[in-house]
């Protein structure tokens, strides 16, 4: 890594330089132009008896990289493995299942020695069927699938809801070999199809929760990715997963988001589905790279002691009581309003405080730090006359009081990044209003 230090210079500039530009469409179709010279095919996915097992007739798998079903009298399923060897990283990618092919999806995970389920989407999207219900509907030996082709059965062992994300745990039980294995879904409940999670800081905290349960890792079998067709949400996580990965092993300079796309897609046709999920990939890398790494999280520590210390070493002064009723209605303010955002103003704030962290999924927005009064720095802003130092105290004055300026110095510069996300947040919710969804 880069002598410790995050340096987001490249990759925010150049996220900055195609959203300035308003280029993420013309971005997203050069990468598509790029893709169509792959000389890959699909011949397994367009014979007779397969085109029925595709959910999408224009998603297939490329022959050189599909799953094969190894015991089952079909060797098809529309799954490809997708690797990254830079980050150590191997996926399976796949449709959401059909009615006819959940007993090849269990098939498929218990052959692969997969030990987790990343599911991206839910089972009605749009009042359309998006994906067949392939778990139990319960907990319990009642509820179990017995999945007679392909000669396994499936229990669920326990279920948690994790308010905008789900967790299950299943039992596989294979009945020609007696053996049995545990395997975890992970279940995205909140990400639209065709869009985007509301938040890079939710789709982070779900990748770092499937990261600590060890199934990404390179000593069981490769995850099972899928969404509806299995290119658009499951290639927006598994490049954001891959390339904090390589950032993290080498670093920033050495990321190319558009490049390791591109590779990826030589494994699966399509990955990353509108210009959007291009965008919020760039989001979740970037603010990923910092919160993944451990300075920022010293840094954090840091920042948030030095605001606890100011608070118990500075006595603030109380506010003035409020004004008599009848003044409170005719005296004006002290300080005019702040002036309405216009849109204008939306390229002037920071990377960092666009970040959206509510969402009616997700539960209440976390709320702003209020202003306070500054605390005074040193005794010539006091209406009393000040008291002369004695000789022996006046070096520990001194150092108390540039102390205590230093102090207020970080307090104001974290209200004011407080202030600019409380700022955003409005324009934001002025934006909507103008513009309400359909």
């Amino acid at each position: 890594m880069n002598d410790g230090k995050m340096n987001l210079n490249n990759v925010e500039a150049e996220y900055m330089d195609i959203a300035n530009k308003s280029a993420w469409p013309i971005v997203y179709q050069k990468i598509g132009r790029e893709c169509q010279s792959y000389p890959y095919t699909c011949m397994e996915a367009k014979k007779p008896q397969n085109k029925r097992l595709n959910r999408y007739r224009d998603v297939n798998p490329y022959d050189h990289s599909r799953v094969i079903l190894k015991r089952f009298e079909k060797d098809y399923i529309n799954a490809n493995f997708v690797k990254m060897d830079r980050a150590n990283r191997k996926y399976i990618l796949t449709q959401g299942p059909l009615g006819s092919t959940v007993g090849h999806f269990w098939l498929m995970v218990w052959e692969q020695n997969s030990r987790a389920i990343l599911m991206l989407n839910k089972i009605i999207e749009k009042n359309e069927i998006k994906c067949h219900w392939y778990w139990p509907h319960g907990v319990g030996d009642q509820h179990k699938m017995v999945l007679s082709d392909v000669k396994l059965i499936v229990e669920q062992i326990s279920e948690e809801d994790c308010s905008y994300y789900s967790t299950r745990v299943f039992r596989i039980f294979d009945m020609e070999s007696s053996e049995d294995r545990e395997v975890i879904q992970f279940h995205y409940t909140t990400w639209p199809d065709f869009g985007v999670p509301s938040s890079p800081i939710a789709f982070l905290n779900f990748l770092q929760k499937v990261r600590l349960s060890g199934a990404l890792e390179s000593n069981v079998g490769p995850a099972v990715v899928h969404c509806s067709a299995g290119i658009g949400r499951s290639g927006t996580f598994c490049l954001v997963d891959s390339c904090l990965v390589i950032i993290e092993k080498e670093g920033l300079d050495s990321v190319n988001i558009q490049q390791i796309l591109l590779e990826m897609r030589k494994d699966r046709m399509g990955l990353i589905q509108t210009p959007d999920q291009l965008r919020f990939s760039y989001q979740a890398i970037i603010e990923g790279a910092k919160r993944f790494n451990p300075d920022w999280k010293e840094e954090k520590k840091m920042e948030e002691s030095v605001y606890s210390a100011v608070a118990d070493d500075i006595e603030e002064e109380a506010p003035p009581p409020p004004p008599p009723r009848a003044e409170s209605l005719t005296r004006a303010p002290a300080r005019p309003l702040p002036a309405i955002p216009t849109s204008a103003s939306l390229g002037n704030l920071n990377f960092s405080a666009t970040t959206e962290t509510s969402s009616s999924d997700e539960g209440p927005p976390t709320p702003p730090v209020r202003d306070s009064p500054t605390p005074a720095s040193s005794a010539d802003d006091e209406d009393d006359e000040p008291i002369e130092p004695s000789p022996e105290s006046e070096t520990t004055e001194t150092l108390r009081r540039r102390r205590t300026r230093e102090l207020a110095e970080r307090v104001s510069a974290i209200k004011r990044r407080a202030r600019n996300a409380e700022r955003w947040h409005s324009i934001k919710r002025l934006k909507s209003e103008e513009n309400p969804r359909s």
